[in-house]
């Protein structure tokens, strides 16, 4: 790769990471901050059997803010990935699957293409080393590594809060 080549992937990935990382973090600040705060979330969380919503409320905002600013940042970007990958995962589970793959009909498209960008940021890098470099953290973290990282640690993670803390609502009869 040339220079140019160079600088116009580490431009690409960054704003892919800069557009999803915030994005991610402002769900966050949305359930520290917006409309119900933590309470109203967790009423949400209890309402579709995520037990106990406010711990999971809180751990769902701390999560997204943390996993986005540091997706954003360019940092331990295969962790801040699983991240993604586990919240995507969860939310995929609990509240869009049975709804289709459109986003317009609460489906699943938002969940899919967070957690793509983040598995292929992970892949991929977050750069050619800069931003991990500028502070000391290994930057060996990509391609299979970050990939299996990404995915094994983002859909262990959302495994194991399901099993233990989801206990979906009983359907009403019709």
């Amino acid at each position: 790769m040339t220079g140019n080549d160079v600088d116009a992937l580490n431009l690409g990935l960054f704003l892919l990471r800069l557009g999803a990382g915030v994005t991610l973090a402002a769900h966050g600040y949305n359930k520290f901050f917006g409309g119900g705060r933590i309470p109203g979330t967790a009423r949400w969380f209890d309402s579709m059997g995520m037990r106990p919503g406010k711990v999971q409320a809180l751990m769902a905002a701390t999560t997204e803010v943390g996993a986005g600013l540091l997706f954003a940042l360019g940092l331990i970007t295969p962790f801040a990935a699983a991240g993604f990958v586990g919240l995507m995962a969860v939310a995929f589970y609990t509240v869009h699957k049975d709804n289709g793959f459109f986003i317009v009909k609460s489906g699943w498209e938002y969940n899919f293409m967070l957690g793509l960008i983040a598995v292929s940021v992970a892949t991929v890098g977050p750069d050619s080393g800069r931003s991990t470099n500028a502070i000391g953290i290994a930057t060996d973290l990509n391609g299979i590594t970050g990939l299996l990282i990404s995915l094994l640690v983002g859909l262990g993670g959302a495994t194991a809060l399901l099993a233990t803390c989801y206990r979906p609502p009983a359907k009403a009869e019709s």
